[in-house]
C-alpha cells in the first residue's frame, strides 16, 4: 500500500515537473540574446534605457514593415544586434509592451536608491519621447489588430507609454546643463 502511495506521489511530481518544463519552454524571451548581454553591459541608467528603445525600435521595424528602408541602417546593427526580432505581430506588441515595463522598473529602481540621481529625468525624457512615438505607431496597427493577443498586447503596449509620458510630465524643466548636454555637436566641413 505504502509502495503504491509512493508511486502515485512520485508520478505526481514527475508529471508537474515536465508539465512546468513545458509551460517553460513554451515561454518567450522579450529581448534576444544579444539584446539581454547589451542590456547587462549597460550600467548607466540612460545607456540602459538606449538599449531598450534601440530594442522596443527593432520590433516597431518588423510590425511596421520599414525593415527594408532602413537596410544599411539594419546591416550595420547586426553586428551588435544581432537579426531583427521574430515572432508573430503579437508576440512582437508583447514584447515591446515587456520592454517598456523593463524599462520603467529600471528607472523606478534607480530612483528608490537614489531619487537625486541627474540621469533621472534624463533617462525618463528619453523613454517618454520614445513612448510618444510607440502610441503614434501603435494607433493604426490597433485598427487593425486580427486577434484578442494583438488587441491586449497593444493595450498593454499603451498603458506603459502613456504612464511614461505622464511621469515625464511631472518633471521639472530641464536644467541648463542638461539642455547644453543634450544638443548635438554639428558636424565639420
Amino acid at each position: 500500500m505504502q509502495i503504491r502511495a509512493g508511486l502515485s506521489l512520485l508520478s505526481l511530481t514527475f508529471l508537474l515537473l515536465l508539465s512546468s518544463a513545458v509551460g517553460t519552454a513554451q515561454s518567450r524571451d522579450h529581448l534576444t540574446p544579444q539584446e539581454i548581454e547589451l542590456v547587462q553591459e549597460s550600467q548607466i541608467l540612460d545607456k540602459r534605457i538606449d538599449v531598450f528603445i534601440k530594442a522596443s525600435e527593432r520590433r516597431m521595424l518588423v510590425l511596421t514593415g520599414t525593415q527594408a528602408s532602413n537596410s544599411k541602417q539594419l546591416q550595420k546593427d547586426s553586428e551588435k544586434w544581432g537579426e531583427l526580432p521574430k515572432g508573430t505581430r503579437a508576440e512582437l506588441i508583447n514584447d515591446i509592451a515587456k520592454i517598456l515595463d523593463e524599462a520603467i522598473t529600471n528607472i523606478d529602481d534607480v530612483s528608490l536608491h537614489d531619487e537625486k540621481n541627474p540621469l533621472l529625468p534624463k533617462a525618463l525624457r528619453k523613454l517618454a519621447t520614445f513612448a510618444t512615438q510607440v502610441v503614434t505607431q501603435l494607433t493604426p496597427i490597433r485598427e487593425q489588430a486580427k486577434n484578442a493577443d494583438e488587441l491586449s498586447g497593444i493595450a498593454q503596449t499603451l498603458d506603459s507609454a502613456q504612464s511614461i509620458i505622464e511621469a515625464e510630465k511631472k518633471l521639472p524643466p530641464p536644467s541648463d546643463t542638461e539642455k547644453s548636454k543634450g544638443k548635438t555637436k554639428k558636424p565639420k566641413g
